[in-house]
């Protein structure tokens, strides 16, 4: 694929943006995604890409929380391996669904997943009750292979979706559940580049361009302390989904 300076300089700050609203307050993929099809990519390649830049950045995160040992392991590796069996079957079955068909469904994901990312509570005030350390390995290990599966076909709000599940349905305190969900990510990033790069609808230029950016975005991101965070992440989250929204439409109207 012939790509055009124009395309970097669409997708590289948006894909930074991206990271720094999402190492903040998450919903970053919400930006990264309409990035790559702002500048014109095409979905499947879109999808596919995006998971290598936003693998990247994930990676920066979780050995930033590895390292300060904020996870439960022998509860997160049911988890790794549910995601991975789920990344690999959503981004296979990406594959087989029809380009117009895809673009359909982003109208129809895109503003769903924006309202309930956007919407999501506050994990500090769930109620913790613990469960049974058995109930936990069950549904850690259904909840990851359902949002891996999710991750692998589509992405954006995967790493919400985990918190809300860990801290909402396994009761797991904010700070392991976040250091978890990034294992669980991490892996489903991964599994689904794997496929993409597999099945060539990778463009490396672009995605390793990208991914420098990425890096850069989380890293700045994670180093700034913002209590208004959220108010800045959701307004920006807000115009790039309603400006790629219009965009899918008017294409399907033409």
């Amino acid at each position: 694929m012939d790509l055009k300076l124009s395309t970097f300089l669409i997708v590289c700050p948006l894909v930074f943006l991206a990271s720094f609203v999402d190492s903040i307050g998450g919903g970053g993929g919400l930006i990264s995604l309409p990035a790559y099809l702002f500048a014109g990519i095409p979905v499947h390649n879109a999808v596919a890409t995006n998971k290598l830049s936003s693998a990247t950045g994930t990676l920066i995160s979780t050995i930033r929380l590895c390292k300060n040992k904020y996870m439960d392991l022998p509860l997160a590796i049911p988890g790794i391996v549910a995601a991975l069996i789920g990344s690999v079957i959503g981004a296979n079955l990406v594959l087989l669904v029809d380009d117009k068909i895809l673009k359909g469904l982003l109208i129809v994901l895109l503003p769903v997943i924006a309202f309930y990312v956007l919407r999501k509570k506050d994990t500090e005030k769930e109620d913790q009750k613990k469960i049974s350390r058995k109930m936990e390995f069950v549904i850690a290990t259904v909840v990851s292979f359902l949002i891996g599966m999710y991750d692998g076909f589509y992405g954006p709000g995967t790493g919400t979706f985990l918190i809300l599940a860990y801290t909402g349905l396994v009761k797991m305190d904010v700070l392991t559940a976040a250091g978890n969900t990034k294992l669980v990510n991490l892996t489903s990033n991964i599994s689904a580049l794997v496929v993409f790069l597999v099945n060539g609808v990778v463009i490396l230029p672009l995605g390793l361009a990208a991914s420098v950016f990425s890096i850069a975005g989380h890293y700045i991101g994670a180093g700034m302390v913002m209590k208004s965070g959220s108010k800045i992440v959701r307004p920006i989250i807000l115009v790039v989904v309603l400006l790629l929204f219009v965009k899918v439409v008017a294409e399907g109207i033409a």
